[in-house]
């Protein structure tokens, strides 16, 4: 919502809200379309994912993930434009450590498809900071606490103790960064 609020003060905007069709969901559709109708935004699109329809052997993040990525891709393609999406340092951090853990330690890209991240070296608490300055509405989703997902338990678990072992880890995660837009440049 704050990197929604912080690019439609200067730039007109399509709003894309995918639903994942849970209760928190239809909330923070109820939320974004409240949100579009007070600022005058007339074009949000709204989608819904299948939730009922992920593959055996895929995780619901997976597919809901895979999900997410088509319908933005062709939504941006529709509209000619590449979509915006408010991944942070923090999450640099959280996809850093899940992947290292993995034998392959990697930094968010910059660019996916049609898809763009021009936040990455931002930290989350400046997003939580813009909101409240602007007063932006900020719906927590729910299943972030819930530490059957793995991201979450890295999140909650795994990132502050490597920030207790290396207290400048986003200063090496903004270096990573820095070094691979340099590489596409």
């Amino acid at each position: 919502m704050s990197v929604l609020d912080f690019v439609r003060r200067k730039h007109q905007v399509t709003v894309l809200y995918i639903n994942h069709q849970t209760v928190q969901a239809n909330m923070m559709q109820g939320c974004i379309q409240e949100y579009c109708t007070n600022n005058d935004i007339q074009d949000l699109v709204i989608e819904k994912i299948e939730t009922a329809q992920c593959p055996a052997g895929k995780s619901p993040e997976e597919h809901w993930r895979d999900e997410r990525y088509k319908i933005i891709d062709r939504v941006a393609e529709s509209r000619g434009v590449p979509a915006i999406t408010a991944h942070h340092l923090d999450d640099c951090i959280e996809t850093w450590i899940w992947s290292a853990m993995h034998g392959n330690p990697k930094v968010v890209p910059y660019r996916r498809n049609q898809v763009i991240r021009p936040f990455r070296l931002t930290p989350k608490k400046q997003f939580r900071q813009w909101a409240e300055t602007h007063d932006v509405p900020h719906v927590e989703d729910a299943s972030n606490t819930e530490m059957r997902y793995t991201r979450n338990y890295v999140r909650h678990v795994c990132v502050p103790h490597a920030k207790h072992i290396n207290p400048g880890i986003e200063k090496t995660i903004s270096k990573k960064i820095l070094n691979e837009e340099v590489q596409y440049e």
